[in-house]
């Protein structure tokens, strides 16, 4: 775990559902809160993970969850699937529907099916009212259109892309989270992005146990590395580290209805 001395950190998505936490997740989800993490949201990918989401949730008071499946696993939704998202989502813990979106990259699932799950969870989500959680990989217009179509309020998640996209995106009223990738090498588009969007629809995230940030690449992620990424966000917008990680922090609340008075 990296040791921060800044406080307010808000993960707006992780998996610490995942299998590289299975060692001590329960030792590091105690202390996190002592190295200034105040909250996190744990992205659903499938039914299993959207319910270990929850129960994280349940058992720690900072953590909230989003149900969803992502584009990977498409090609195993049926109908009764999305009636079990339907119910998940009335627990008052979950924030949000997703990750969801398209993959075009591993293709997975058949890209038609894929398309066709992300349009019925992005129905769900507007018949709930929730924000979504957007995943996108090779697939930006077809994303975009999805997102024209149906203007959800949410979050593109990880985001890579280029500034004019980054544009588009805010345009719609949608926010742009932001890993550890962003300190790699070869990130000019999401560098460039961050620099063309205003800083309040910026969020930052981990998407642990993946997306480590410079210097710790190749260790397991964790979301008291935000700072990391704070410090290159706030670089970019030249603003102090402090204020980068509040005003993520803000926007995270606002765009998922959560009470900043709430957190710890």
């Amino acid at each position: 775990m990296e040791q921060t001395q800044y406080h307010g950190i808000f993960d707006s998505h992780a998996h610490y559902d995942d299998e590289a936490f299975d060692p001590d997740r329960d030792e590091l989800l105690n202390h996190i809160s002592q190295n200034g993490v105040c909250a996190v949201i744990n992205a659903g990918c499938d039914l299993p993970s959207s319910h270990e989401g929850i129960a994280l949730s349940q058992k720690y008071p900072f953590f909230y969850s989003s149900i969803g499946i992502h584009p990977h696993e498409a090609q195993s939704v049926t109908q009764e699937t999305i009636e079990e998202l339907r119910s998940l989502a009335q627990n008052p813990k979950v924030v949000a529907v997703g990750e969801i979106g398209l993959d075009y990259h591993y293709d997975l699932s058949p890209r038609e099916k894929q398309r066709e799950v992300f349009e019925q969870q992005l129905l769900l989500a507007k018949e709930l009212s929730l924000p979504v959680i957007i995943h996108s990989r090779e697939a930006t217009a077809e994303t975009l259109t999805l997102l024209k179509k149906y203007r959800p309020q949410g979050v593109v998640h990880c985001f890579s892309g280029s500034a004019e996209t980054a544009r588009e995106i805010v345009g719609l009223g949608m926010y742009l989270g932001f890993t550890g990738m962003i300190t790699f090498k070869n990130t000019k588009h999401a560098l460039e992005a961050i620099q063309a969007v205003p800083t309040d629809r910026l969020l930052l995230e981990t998407d642990c146990p993946y997306m480590t940030p410079v210097p710790y690449r190749g260790k397991r992620c964790d979301s008291t590395m935000i700072a990391l990424t704070a410090q290159k966000m706030a670089q970019l917008k030249n603003l102090p580290i402090q204020e980068m990680i509040d005003l993520a922090r803000q926007n995270t609340c606002r765009l998922f209805g959560i009470e900043e008075g709430a957190l710890g």
